[in-house]
């Protein structure tokens, strides 16, 4: 991913208000971000951590998209856990729920479609064996190339961002 400015982000987001992007803080680090090992920029707002974001590349420009982090913690029996985007287990706390309000009227009525995705959002680094998931059981092992993995994940959040924009 090539690295964005700030105004490039905040005029991004397709499914929250201008005032709301403008006033979302953007992730520790930024300055710092390895942006050649990104393929798409999410975070959990460091100002307000009920809200995440996700920031990718797109034929037209970046493109946001604001999501919602549940205020209760799921509880569930499970001992692990499946991010929907790039498929990296995790202990069942290191995968939540994300809710993204629809673009659009559909948003602003208040629909929304939901994700579960690895907690940090950083699921580039998963992929890339950058960052390890922390399970009792040990990682999964995949025969995959790293690019087929990349263009999985690639293709499920397209999917995910199809679902928000109504594409």
């Amino acid at each position: 991913m090539e690295p964005l400015s700030e105004k490039q982000i905040r005029s991004s987001f397709v499914n929250c208000t201008k005032g709301e992007a403008a006033r979302l803080r953007l992730p520790l680090g930024f300055a710092e971000l390895p942006w050649g090992e990104l393929d798409f920029l999410g975070w959990v707002d460091p100002g307000a951590p009920l809200r995440a974001h996700l920031v990718l590349p797109g034929a037209r420009g970046p493109l946001g998209i604001s999501l919602r982090v549940p205020s209760v913690g799921r509880t569930s029996v499970l001992k692990s856990s499946l991010c929907q985007l790039c498929l990296t287990g995790h202990a069942s706390s290191g995968v939540t729920l994300l809710a993204a309000p629809l673009a659009g009227a559909a948003g602003r009525q208040g629909n929304t479609v939901g994700i579960y995705v690895c907690a940090d959002l950083a699921c580039p680094l998963y992929v890339r064996g950058r960052r390890q998931a922390k399970l009792r059981t040990g990682q999964y092992e995949e025969s995959l190339t790293l690019d087929e993995r990349l263009a999985r994940m690639t293709g499920n959040l397209d999917a995910f961002v199809a679902r928000v924009t109504s594409r």
